[in-house]
């Protein structure tokens, strides 16, 4: 979190009982000043991110004993160390001496010594200190190993994250998980592993970055080839009637307590293979395969080619009577992943809707399940500036049981832009982030409106936001 002087520390420490206008959350929008000013960031690290569970890692980032991953969210950083087998351990990244901070990036602690670069003082992988080069020195010769132990935080693992809490008086972590915490288990998104991770510099709030994949209201506008009918309606040279065939009509909306949230296919779906209106002239295999190819092309990421491939197999096979082609593909991919010994998620009805769905794991990460695959997003504020955030794209995969995971290992977009770094479907959707910052700026505007069913989710992550913001 970012530090504050004395004086803005002491006016933080005062009690907020009611946010000003322009940082209000209303019954029917928001105030753009929870977006754009640097006052508001400063709240939001003085009293969210100290007190707020929060995903620092996947354990496919410190596979092995001794390994190491970094996790910064403004201007604090923690590592998190693999202890043995069945631990993980979450330290501030501080070396007690002088301040060095003891970690970088990730590797690993080789012999499980943590040692300071700057003068050798060595710890254990358990925060205990090992060593102090002339010790004699300090403290009259008294200081003792518990005087500079490591400082550890709050650390649970779940889901295959590791979530911290920099509070030590923080709510119970299995409180804040329950509203989520059954749909995470079924869908067994811990036996996730590493297929790619991105980090992406962004030049939007890191809140108007996140609300974008909140809802899927924004699909046909935003990314047409998805929705070509419904695309050619909006982008027509007139609308002159109503055009009743969205995919979002289709899409349902749950708020959870904390700020959680999900949305999933309450209708049937093209994911679920309700491919009529994309298979004019088609076989229907082939329609809603090329539909997901427009995925893997545009995404790699929850559908992947394995899918794709396992679902044209079932060209030219009759589909059993009380069976459909949605019903076929979801047999073929279990049948799949049985014989290779591939884990998946439980085959029920409400597990099958988050298909092409999301969970919100308040305050900052969204979880895409498709399958045996998962899309993740983490987004994290700048530490000063409100008009930026790094957003982080996670491509996972549940693996077959000969096979290891790698280790997941970072790579640094310089360009979003760009089409050999981003793939065009996050490209789409993170051109628009930059348009919605600048137009924030407007003096014309003081609230950006929320529909009260498709941005639901939205609307619910405020109302959380100000439980943390504002004394009650």
């Amino acid at each position: 979190m970012k530090k504050t002087s004395s004086a803005s520390k002491a006016a933080s420490d005062k009690p907020v009982t009611e946010l000003p206008e322009r940082w209000q959350t209303l019954d029917h929008g928001i105030r753009v000043g929870r977006y754009i000013d640097r006052e508001f960031l400063q709240l939001e690290y003085d009293r969210l991110w100290p007190k707020v569970w929060q995903a620092a890692a996947r354990v496919d980032e410190i596979p092995q004993v001794n390994d190491f991953t970094t996790y910064d969210i403004g201007d604090q950083s923690v590592f998190l160390v693999r202890v043995d087998d069945d631990t993980i351990k979450a330290y501030h990244n501080v070396c007690p001496h002088r301040g060095t901070a003891l970690a970088e990036g990730a590797g690993t602690f080789e012999h499980g010594n943590i040692i300071c670069p700057f003068h050798g003082w060595r710890w254990d992988t358990q925060g205990e200190n090992q060593y102090i080069l002339s010790r004699e020195e300090f403290r009259g010769g008294k200081l003792c190993n518990s005087d500079v132990a490591l400082k550890s935080l709050n650390c649970e693992v779940f889901a295959g994250f590791v979530f911290i809490n920099f509070d030590p008086d923080c709510i119970p972590f299995g409180d804040f998980i329950a509203p989520v915490r059954s749909l995470l288990e079924d869908l067994n998104i811990k036996e996730m592993r590493h297929y790619w991770w991105k980090s992406i510099p962004i030049p939007a709030n890191w809140k108007v970055a996140q609300e974008a994949f909140f809802e899927g209201y924004h699909v046909p506008a935003t990314h047409p080839q998805l929705e070509e009918a419904a695309a050619r309606f909006i982008y027509g040279e007139k609308i002159e009637e109503e055009f009743n065939e969205f995919n979002h009509h289709n899409v349902d909306y749950e708020t959870f307590p904390g700020g959680h949230g999900r949305f999933y296919a309450g209708r049937a779906s093209n994911y679920q293979g309700n491919v009529k209106r994309f298979a004019v002239g088609k076989d229907p295999v082939d329609a809603m395969a090329d539909r997901f190819q427009l995925l893997v092309d545009g995404m790699d990421a929850q559908v992947l080619q394995g899918d794709v491939d396992l679902l044209r197999s079932l060209r030219g096979k009759p589909i059993p009577e009380g069976s459909s082609l949605g019903g076929e593909y979801i047999r073929v991919l279990y049948e799949d992943a049985a014989a290779r010994k591939r884990p998946m998620p439980k085959m029920t009805p409400e597990l099958l809707s988050m298909w092409g769905g999301t969970i919100f794991i308040f305050p900052n990460l969204m979880v895409f399940p498709q399958a045996g695959n998962a899309m993740i997003y983490r987004v994290r504020p700048d530490a000063i500036d409100p008009d930026r955030c790094t957003f982080e794209i996670l491509s996972t995969r549940s693996l077959p049981a000969d096979t290891r995971g790698e280790r997941a290992e970072v790579e640094f977009v310089t360009d979003g832009d760009d089409p050999d770094q981003v793939r065009q479907i996050p490209r789409q959707d993170l051109g628009n982030l930059k348009r919605i910052q600048k137009g924030l700026h407007s003096r014309s505007i003081r609230q950006v409106w929320l529909a009260n069913h498709q941005e639901k989710i939205i609307q619910g992550m405020h109302k959380a936001l100000d439980r943390y913001l504002v004394d009650e």
